[in-house]
């Protein structure tokens, strides 16, 4: 066959081995990456009521692109910082416990 191939995107792009450096192991990337992804689509769900609670896209989006590929593409640009999660310390939500 002759002719170009496009790159795919996705996992690949970022590619996961420089995602897989900015934490500790790919299970802590799975969830570190869900929650942004989680963060991100609340964002765009708020932006029609007026309601601002959480933070936009730290990078530039493309329309139909999925909160996932942002959010990965915001930790292989280091704009987040991870931090361990010691269950006992805190709740789901992030907030300490009493």
């Amino acid at each position: 066959m002759s002719g170009t191939v496009s790159s795919p995107e996705g996992i690949t792009n970022p590619p996961i081995d420089e995602l897989l450096e900015a934490t500790d192991s790919k299970y802590s990337l799975v969830i570190y990456a869900s929650k942004r992804a989680r963060q991100i689509n609340a964002y765009y769900s708020q932006l029609g009521e007026g309601l601002l609670e959480y933070v936009g896209p730290l990078v530039e989006t493309h329309v139909q692109e999925k909160p996932l590929s942002i959010a990965l593409r915001e930790i292989n640009s280091g704009l987040l910082a991870a931090t361990p999660f010691d269950p006992e310390t805190e709740s789901d939500t992030g907030a300490p416990v009493a």
